[in-house]
């Protein structure tokens, strides 16, 4: 059996998304299918778009979703159809990484959150026509009306209504990373340092995190001039637009040497100037995901320097994003500010407004 909805569907590498009807497959007894009411659009969708993980084609992207259950299968213990939640990425639940509360290590991590199907090869999406569609992206696909998804995905959040659940949407990936990394991994004490490099959703993120625990100062860097006046008025001691200054000397003025630092654009000019500006005991979390081939090779770190990828900040979604909605709602993590909303048949615009600077976090209300 399967359920017809409709779907953004990309047919190639770089395409257009374009809503069709697709089938998608009634859940097995581990899986459950979720009303989407809502879906931020990631960075990552754009890559994975543009061919970065090597996605089967047609294929269905999406992995900030938001909705409310309408079916469980009969294994599932913790969710009930009815239920509000916000879907995040896919962890196994079984290896020693998500035992000890690391599920973005999980060992199986690239095979739930980019395999194209289920574990077992089997498609969950198909055509109306009954060909596979690529799916299980992050383990949702949730850039369609319903999405096909596990219970370690999904976060309750109750008391939610559809303008919240909208806005909790935005958290799944990209928000989750930015604090995720600043708050679980780079850790600066008070007064210590904090450059973010590139002031998107993710870059952002980061910032108020930093702002949360007193990083000082906080610098953001961009060229975009609306998001650094945002970053600003978001807790940036200090901006600098990187196409009218010189970013070297103006770091060195401000700060001297960087404690801390978030790069979240993954060109390799820029993670070369991130590394460079490191104090001798300094880290740089990587974030960024790009398809830059290298103009040139970064800077290599010192002997005392950490220089690490981030994967979705080594957060734990199902502790992490409730306690990012708690700082929300104190006031203390505003990021309903960099959030614009799109009807879902507008979401081409929206991928182009979110590639053209002039949105920072768009989602898509279905």
């Amino acid at each position: 059996m399967t359920v017809r909805t409709r779907a953004a569907v990309v047919h190639q590498r770089g395409g257009s998304f374009t809503f069709e009807d697709v089938e998608i497959d009634n859940p097995r007894s581990d899986e459950v299918l979720v009303r989407i009411v809502a879906c931020g659009i990631c960075h990552t969708d754009i890559a994975a778009r543009d061919g970065l993980f090597a996605m089967q084609f047609p294929a269905v992207f999406g992995h900030e979703g938001a909705g409310i259950v309408e079916i469980v299968g009969t294994a599932v213990a913790r969710i009930r159809a009815g239920d509000k939640v916000v879907l995040s990425f896919s962890s196994c639940g079984e290896c020693s990484s998500c035992d000890e509360g690391h599920p973005a290590h999980c060992v199986a991590f690239y095979e739930l959150n980019f395999g194209n199907a289920r574990v077992n090869g089997t498609s969950t999406i198909w055509t109306a026509q009954g060909e596979p569609v690529g799916g299980c992206f992050f383990g949702q696909s949730s850039l369609a009306y319903y999405a096909l998804t596990h219970e370690r995905n999904l976060i309750p959040v109750d008391d939610a209504d559809d303008d919240e659940l909208a806005l909790f949407s935005s958290l799944g990936c990209g928000i989750q990373a930015g604090a995720g990394t600043v708050l679980n991994e780079l850790r600066p004490k008070p007064n210590e340092s904090l450059v973010v490099f590139g002031a998107g959703s993710v870059g952002l993120a980061a910032l108020m995190a930093a702002r949360l625990v007193g990083a000082a100062p906080i610098v953001a860097v961009d060229i975009v001039s609306s998001r650094l006046e945002l970053a600003k008025e978001l807790g940036a001691t200090f901006v600098i637009n990187g196409t009218k200054e010189d970013l070297g000397a103006r770091l060195r003025e401000i700060v001297g040497d960087v404690d801390h630092a978030v790069e979240t654009t993954g060109l390799s000019r820029v993670i070369d100037k991130a590394i460079r500006s490191l104090g001798p005991r300094g880290n740089v979390s990587l974030l960024g995901v790009s398809a830059d081939e290298g103009d040139i090779s970064p800077t290599s770190p010192g002997p005392h320097q950490r220089v690490f990828y981030s994967i979705a900040g080594d957060s734990d979604p199902q502790k992490f994003i409730p306690f990012l909605i708690r700082c929300h709602k104190e006031g203390k993590f505003p990021f309903n500010k960099l959030i614009r909303e799109y009807p879902a048949s507008e979401i081409n615009t929206a991928v182009k407004d979110s590639l053209d600077g002039v949105t920072i976090k768009p989602v898509l209300r279905f």
